[in-house]
């Protein structure tokens, strides 16, 4: 198989694996709208793309040998999954469906927020430097060429997928909203994004990883 596309089948089935970011994606669209859903992919879609470029570069590398900056991320990335699950459980928003999207700031803080989430995830840096190297092959091309198509190989099919969290979340925000079940959802969205952030301290660790 092409190597190409057998890494995108890999980022494939990585991505659709059920995580953080799909949480919280289909939290903040089912209270908020798509167009902060949106702001907030980018956002993540940025935060890949700043650890693959540092993985290209040999900085992600550091994150790797320095166990006390891994420990940082990481537990500062369980830190905040935890904040936005509490955010998410407090929140009494029940606006009406075309007053979610609120002023401009609110897709500009969604946005900072999927950055945060994902520089604060060792384990995307750990991806890079562990599984994209296989697939760089001595076939005549520069390795940073190859390097740099895979991350946007990688980059791009995330993307895709958190869209289409997004686009299904909001579509659904209409009806959630009518029959009044919006707040449930988004309280069961807390806790899964609670036990993900539980599973992300235990599965992240050095023992674990």
């Amino acid at each position: 198989m092409n190597p190409v596309l057998a890494f995108a089948l890999t980022a494939l089935i990585i991505e659709i694996t059920p995580g953080p970011n799909m949480t919280y994606l289909a939290a903040l669209s089912l209270s908020s709208g798509a167009r902060t859903g949106f702001a907030a992919v980018a956002g993540i879609a940025l935060g890949l793309l700043v650890y693959g470029v540092a993985a290209a570069v040999g900085l992600a590398a550091l994150v790797d040998r320095l166990p006390w900056l891994y420990e940082l991320l990481r537990w500062g990335g369980v830190a905040y999954l935890v904040y936005l699950a509490w955010e998410s459980w407090t929140s009494e928003r029940e606006a009406a469906p075309e007053a979610t999207d609120g002023p401009d700031v609110r897709p500009w803080l969604a946005f900072r927020r999927g950055l945060i989430t994902n520089l604060l995830n060792p384990k995307a840096a750990v991806f890079y430097l562990a599984v994209l190297p296989d697939f760089v092959q001595p076939n005549g091309v520069p390795v940073m060429t190859q390097t740099m198509l895979l991350i946007a190989v990688y980059v791009a099919i995330a993307t895709l997928i958190h869209s289409g969290i997004v686009a299904l979340a909001s579509a659904l925000q209409p009806t959630l909203a009518a029959s009044g079940r919006r707040r449930v959802i988004r309280r069961v969205l807390a806790l899964v994004l609670l036990g993900i952030a539980v599973w992300f301290a235990a599965s992240t660790g050095r023992s674990a990883a």
